[in-house]
C-alpha cells in the first residue's frame, strides 16, 4: 500500500526490512480505534482472542506454552566488547549477532502482514519524550501497542522529513506456506528466540516471541535498555520506577519514584489507596520513570507508557482496588482462565474459585485439578487513562519534580521496615545493594539473595559499573535539589513467620513519614544503616501493631548486617575496575559504622 509516510530514512528501513522478511503485504497503522476494532476482530475470527462477554471491548488470549514471559537468558546487549555490556548482561558481538538474526529474518513474513507502528514514548510534545517505529508481522503487538504508547499518524506527522526515531525490527519468526493453516499463537522454538539491542545505533531486534518485554519493543527494550545507554551519553535517567504522588491533608505535593525488583508490591504501591486521613495518592506511572533536570535544577520525571502491562495473578480489591478498577472494559487479557459466565479470573482473585473455567492451556479446570488455572505470569494490558487513581497530571509535557526516591527488596528479616541513606552516595550504595530472598531459609547466608541493583539487573543497557557511576553523577549535579533516597522492607517477619507489617493501603504510614521527613517535621534516629523513624513518628492511629512487632519491624541488627558484607564484597566484585570508588568507599564506611 502507499505510505503516509515523508520521512526518507524511515521509508528507507521499511523497504529494507520488507525485503528482507518478504511479507505479503505492508500496512502502516494509524492508531485509529477503527484500526484496534477490526485487527481484533479479525484475531477473534481465527480463534487467536476470546470476546469477553462480561466485559465491553476486552479479549483473552492464550500464548504458546513455550511463549509465557521475558525470556532473559535469550537477550542479548550488543555492543562491541564484551566489558561495555558488563557482567550482567548477555553478550553476543553486533556482526555475528546480526549475521545469525540476518538469516532468520530472511522470508520470515511470508504469508503474513508487516505492520509499520510508529509510536511516541511519552506524550507528543513533551521535552522527554522520543520516536519509535516497531515493524511487527504480529496484531497482538499491534493492539498491545495501541494501549501502551501513543501510536499512529500523528506521530508520522511529527517524524515529519528528518526526524529521528528508535527502529524496532520484531517478527514472530513463523512464516506461512501457501495454503498453510495458522495457529492461535505462532512462535519460533525457544533456541530461534533473540531479544537483541545494539545500544551503539539505537537499534532493537526481536524475533521468534510474541509475548511481552520480548514483542512489545517500546517497552523494556526501548523504555529501559536503549533508553538508559542514551539516557547516559545525554545526561538525564531511564528507571524501572513507579511515580507517585502523595498530597498532605494541608494541600503539600510530594512526587515519589520507587524501584522494587519482581513480587515486591511495586504496582499495588502505585496505586496505593491511603488509610491515613486527609492523605491522597495519585499514580502517575506504575512501572517506567524517564528524569531529566529542569530549569530550576529538580529532577523532574515522566511516565513514557500510556498503559499498564500488569501481572494478573494476585491482583484483587484487597491488594489493588485501583488496579482491578481499571480492568473493566477495553483490556487485552493474556493466560488467564476463562469462566462459564464469559469472564476471566486468575489465582487470587476475590471471592470463591469458580466451579468451573478453561485454564490458561484450553483445558477444563476445578478447585480440584492439580494445576493453576491462569499462569503465573498472566497478564492484563489496560489504559492508564481509565485507571481510577490516575492523576490529571500524568501526561503533564515537563513531568512533575521528584522529592523522594524509594528502593527495596523482599527479607524475612535483617532489613527495617524503612530506613533513609544520609546522603546521596549512601542512598546510591543502597539501591546498588538491593536485594531480595529467593528462600525462605536462613537470611544473611551467601545464595538466599537475589543482588538486584535498582531493580535494573535485567534492563540496563550496558555496563552496571557504569551504571553506578551514572547515578553518582546525576547526584553531582543535583547538588541540594537531589530528591531523599529512602529503602523499604514490607515483608519481615517474626521468627514464627508471621509477617509482621500489614502492608497494602498501611503503607502510606510509611510513606507519610518519609514526606514529614523531607519537610523537616521528625528527625529519625541514626543507625550504621542509615536514618530510622524513632517509634512515634509513625502514625499507627487505627492500625492494631503490637508493640514488639513495631519494635522488631525497627530494629537494626549489626550481627546480622555484618554477615552482609561478604556478599555485597561479592557482588561489587564483578564489576571490577568500573566499580565507582566512591561506592567501595561506602561499603567501608558501614563496616566502619556497624563496628
Amino acid at each position: 500500500m502507499s505510505s503516509p509516510c515523508r520521512n526518507a530514512a524511515l521509508l528507507k528501513w521499511v523497504d529494507e526490512c520488507a525485503r528482507l522478511c518478504r511479507p505479503d503485504r505492508v500496512v502502516w497503522c494509524d492508531g485509529s480505534r477503527e484500526e484496534y476494532d477490526r485487527l481484533m476482530a479479525a484475531m477473534t475470527a481465527s480463534g487467536a482472542a476470546i470476546a469477553l462477554k462480561k466485559r465491553p471491548r476486552s479479549h483473552l488470549f492464550r500464548s504458546d506454552p513455550s511463549d509465557v514471559a521475558r525470556v532473559e537468558d535469550r537477550t542479548f546487549i550488543s555492543t562491541p566488547s564484551r566489558v561495555e555490556a558488563g557482567p550482567t548482561n548477555n553478550w553476543i558481538a553486533p556482526d555475528e549477532l546480526k549475521g545469525t538474526m540476518t538469516g532468520l529474518y530472511r522470508g520470515c513474513m511470508e504469508g503474513r502482514t508487516m505492520y509499520v507502528i510508529p509510536f511516541s514514548m511519552g506524550p507528543l510534545g513533551s521535552p522527554i519524550s522520543r520516536f519509535g517505529v516497531e515493524i511487527t508481522d504480529s496484531p497482538y503487538v499491534v493492539c498491545n501497542m495501541h494501549i501502551m504508547t501513543r501510536v499512529g499518524s500523528r506521530v508520522l506527522e511529527a517524524l515529519g522529513t528528518d526526524e529521528e526515531f528508535i527502529p524496532c525490527l520484531h517478527s514472530i519468526g513463523a512464516p506461512l506456506k501457501p495454503g498453510q493453516k495458522d495457529v492461535p499463537w505462532p512462535c519460533a522454538p525457544m533456541e530461534q528466540k533473540y531479544i537483541a539491542h545494539f545500544p551503539e545505533e539505537n537499534l532493537i531486534w526481536s524475533y521468534g516471541s510474541g509475548y511481552g518485554g520480548n514483542a512489545l519493543l517500546g517497552k523494556k527494550c526501548l523504555a529501559l535498555r536503549i533508553a538508559s545507554a542514551i539516557a547516559r551519553r545525554e545526561g538525564w535517567m531511564a528507571e524501572h520506577m513507579l511515580i507517585l504522588r502523595l498530597t498532605s491533608p494541608e494541600g503539600r505535593r510530594f512526587h515519589i519514584t520507587g524501584a522494587f525488583p519482581s513480587a515486591c508490591g511495586k504496582t499495588n504501591l502505585a496505586m496505593i489507596e491511603p488509610t491515613i486521613p486527609g492523605w491522597k495518592a495519585e499514580c502517575l506511572g506504575d512501572d517506567i520513570a524517564w528524569m531529566k533536570i529542569g530549569p530550576d535544577g529538580r529532577l523532574y520525571a515522566l511516565n513514557p507508557e500510556s498503559g499498564f502491562f500488569g501481572v494478573a495473578p494476585g491482583t484483587s480489591y484487597e491488594s489493588n482496588p485501583a488496579a482491578m478498577g481499571t480492568l473493566k472494559e477495553n483490556v487485552i487479557f493474556t493466560n488467564c482462565a476463562l469462566t462459564d459466565e464469559g469472564d476471566i479470573w486468575w489465582e487470587g482473585m476475590d471471592g470463591p474459585p469458580p466451579a468451573h473455567a478453561i485454564d490458561w492451556k484450553g483445558r477444563d479446570w476445578t478447585p480440584a485439578s492439580p494445576t493453576e488455572a491462569a499462569h503465573p505470569n498472566a497478564r492484563f494490558t489496560a489504559p492508564a487513562a481509565q485507571c481510577p487513581v490516575i492523576s490529571p497530571d500524568w501526561e503533564k509535557p515537563e513531568g512533575v519534580p521528584i522529592d523522594i526516591f524509594i528502593f527495596g527488596g523482599r527479607r524475612a528479616s535483617v532489613a527495617p521496615l524503612v530506613h533513609e541513606a544520609y546522603d546521596w552516595d549512601h542512598g546510591v550504595f543502597l539501591g546498588s545493594t538491593a536485594a531480595s530472598e529467593t528462600t525462605a531459609a536462613n537470611i544473611g547466608a551467601v545464595g538466599n539473595l537475589r543482588r538486584d541493583p535498582f531493580a535494573m539487573k535485567p534492563f540496563c543497557g550496558y555496563n552496571m559499573g557504569d551504571y553506578f557511576a551514572h547515578w553518582l553523577a546525576m547526584g553531582d549535579r543535583l547538588g541540594k535539589n537531589a530528591p531523599r533516597i529512602f529503602y523499604v522492607n514490607w515483608f519481615r517477619k517474626s521468627p514464627s513467620g508471621k509477617f509482621l507489617w500489614p502492608g497494602y493501603g498501611e503503607n502510606s504510614r510509611v510513606l507519610k513519614w518519609m514526606c514529614e521527613r523531607v519537610a523537616g517535621r521528625v528527625t529519625g534516629r541514626p543507625t550504621p544503616i542509615g536514618i530510622l523513624p524513632r517509634q512515634e513518628e509513625l502514625d499507627l492511629q487505627g492500625l492494631s501493631l503490637p508493640h514488639d512487632d513495631l519494635a522488631e519491624l525497627l530494629r537494626v541488627d549489626p550481627a546480622a548486617w555484618k554477615a552482609e558484607i561478604p556478599d555485597i564484597q561479592k557482588h561489587f566484585a564483578q564489576f571490577g575496575d568500573r566499580l565507582p570508588g566512591r561506592l567501595a568507599a561506602q561499603l567501608q564506611r558501614l563496616r566502619e559504622r556497624l563496628g
